[in-house]
């Protein structure tokens, strides 16, 4: 059935899905429109209208120009929604963490979305209340005294038989850098969020057993709000090896939790950590299944099939022979070690041609703006998205690019495997609360004590 955004009407035809799957199967940057038919150029950037202006405005919906889009001018509307709200997202945060007055995205300086609630500031033990958005939980007993952070983190991936919101679903461990360091993680949502779980009681288990129905972060028809968004973050900490202006930086109190992780002592330690990894997922009011959108840092991996044309990667050695890629380390695992043999990662499905030349316009964009900023240092993957959000069989509304992975956040399930490799709206179509409703495409509700 049609398909209604903000503004402009979308009608898929019934043939969406085989085309959803073709372009996630495809990675030579073509899209096939059905079986054995040739190849169609994808729409080119440069003959489309520019990109708007840089923004700190984070976009509530997608924007849809073309009055009878195909799924390729499609995939590159919700591209370019991604990019915007990159921006947006990291634009330079004043003293209430919104956007600062005056500023403009550029400068290695906190973001927005770096002052949103950290899930360990919303499920707290015996699920108390959290405090009040714009003020903060106290950092780990372990930490105090270290010195202010930007960030805590608290987390390296999925431990036995826990579903952590940091980890993959499937194959899992935690992912080591060049310097054999532990990558460390966070999730934050915003305050449209954040209210909604506080409002609704969902940060405890005994708040989700009386709400008793299936969570919904949907705004209301019209609403202005921008609506729900989750920022899962990836960060390296940053060694001697390490260009540091080439990264977005933190000043974080780095936590491992022996709650987490079998064996291993409380630890903490302030640090400068560089971010590697960030997905972005809204729910819009046109996507209900959330829009998903994947940026690395450019010098992560190299991409199977493609030149390995770096001096140096953040997760990749070339000059390792006889390293295994994308496959977790040995266990046991202990991120208090002084060193850990590096994770040897690949990128297994290539970027578009047409994400590549968006790419290439915004960290131009951003470039112009600001001479040497970090901003041009990142890339989109791509963004994953429902061609068909009221599909009355599939929950997942038929998501394109059927499968999506960061190389930072699902290192280990890589891949076009269906229900093996990682697809976020497949994946999280699973999520429930405590109480096994459905918790709206979120695992966060899961911590809920």
């Amino acid at each position: 059935m049609p398909h209604i955004f903000r503004t402009y009407p979308r009608a898929l035809p019934l043939a969406a899905a085989a085309l959803a799957l073709a372009l996630g199967a495809c990675s030579d940057g073509q899209v096939r429109s059905e079986a054995g038919a040739p190849p169609r150029p994808q729409q080119k950037w440069n003959n489309a209208p520019p990109p708007p202006p840089l923004s700190s405005t984070i976009p509530q919906d997608v924007s849809v120009p073309q009055s009878n889009p195909d799924l390729q001018a499609l995939q590159d509307d919700f591209d370019q929604f991604s990019w915007q709200s990159f921006v947006a997202v990291n634009w330079p945060a004043g003293p209430d963490g919104n956007p600062k007055p005056g500023a403009t995205i550029g400068p290695d300086v906190p973001t927005v979305w770096e002052n949103w609630k950290e899930s360990r500031e919303i499920f707290l033990p015996g699920g108390a209340t959290p405090p009040p958005w714009g003020q903060d939980t106290p950092p780990p007993a372990v930490c105090k005294g270290l010195g202010d952070a930007t960030l805590h983190l608290t987390q390296v991936g999925k431990t036995p038989n826990v579903l952590d919101e940091s980890g993959e679903p499937f194959e899992t461990g935690p992912l080591i850098d060049q310097n054999g360091q532990y990558v460390r993680f966070a999730i934050l949502t915003n305050q449209d969020m954040f209210d909604n779980i506080v409002s609704n009681g969902l940060y405890s288990a005994a708040g989700q057993k009386k709400f008793g129905k299936p969570a919904n972060f949907a705004l209301p028809p019209n609403s202005k709000q921008v609506g729900a968004i989750m920022v899962k973050s990836a960060w390296k900490v940053l060694g001697a090896n390490d260009v540091a202006t080439r990264f977005h930086t933190a000043k974080a109190l780095v936590y491992t939790n022996p709650g987490e992780h079998e064996g291993v002592q409380a630890s903490c330690k302030l640090q400068t950590v560089g971010l590697v990894g960030l997905h972005i997922a809204h729910k819009t009011q046109g996507e209900p299944q959330w829009v998903w959108s994947s940026f690395e840092h450019v010098d992560n991996v190299p991409t199977q099939g493609e030149p390995i044309d770096k001096p140096h990667y953040n997760f990749y050695n070339k000059a390792c022979t006889t390293c295994q890629v994308n496959q977790p380390p040995p266990r046991p695992w202990n991120p208090n070690n002084a060193y850990t043999q590096p994770t040897q990662v690949m990128r297994e499905i290539a970027l578009t041609d047409s994400t590549k030349r968006l790419n290439a316009t915004y960290q131009a964009l951003l470039s112009k703006n600001y001479p040497g900023t970090v901003w041009a240092n990142y890339e989109l993957i791509s963004t994953q998205w429902p061609t068909n959000a009221k599909n009355p069989i599939d929950p997942t509304g038929n998501p394109a690019p059927a499968f999506l992975a960061n190389t930072t956040l699902e290192t280990y399930i890589q891949g076009r495997v269906p229900r093996a490799s990682s697809s976020c709206m497949d994946c999280h179509n699973n999520a429930t609360m405590t109480t096994g409703l459905t918790s709206d495409f979120t695992y966060l509700l899961q911590r809920a004590q």
